[in-house]
């Protein structure tokens, strides 16, 4: 199964991470868990980046789903290039999705995921409308 970024996608954040020694597994490459992670970081910096910090007593978004595809063993030494993407923007959620490659083989993608993000009202646990900031960034 190959991962397909959707067309009406947009490119809005890319970054280098660095593989770790410790993100790797017994069996001598990065351990998936470790994929799921570089994801979130991604997804994380992206929001910061837009001046987005989630706030118990306030809202921000919350995932409602993550997937990953992986295509290539990762491996130490080394530095993933991330490239993340969003789609599909709704009244309160949109779809992020990310491509992993290294940096000293651009253009292979290594691993592929994503997730369906929602606008949270923290205090009252139910979904708001996507703030008109981050969907003029969405757009």
């Amino acid at each position: 199964m190959r991962f397909e970024i959707p067309d009406e996608k947009k490119l809005v954040y890319e970054m280098r991470i660095p593989i770790r020694w410790g993100d790797m597994d017994a069996m001598g490459h990065v351990n998936n868990a470790m994929y799921f992670r570089y994801l979130e970081v991604v997804r994380i910096e992206w929001m910061r980046s837009l001046g987005a910090q989630p706030d118990p007593r306030g809202e921000g978004p919350v995932i409602v789903n993550a997937f990953c595809n992986f295509y290539r063993q990762l491996e130490y030494p080394g530095e993933v290039l991330a490239r993340h993407y969003v789609a599909n923007p709704g009244r309160s959620s949109f779809d992020t999705y990310i491509t992993l490659e290294r940096v000293d083989r651009p253009g292979e993608i290594y691993a592929a995921g994503g997730a369906t993000t929602v606008w949270v009202d923290f205090p009252n646990q139910k979904s708001k409308p996507l703030p008109q900031w981050l969907r003029d960034a969405i757009e």
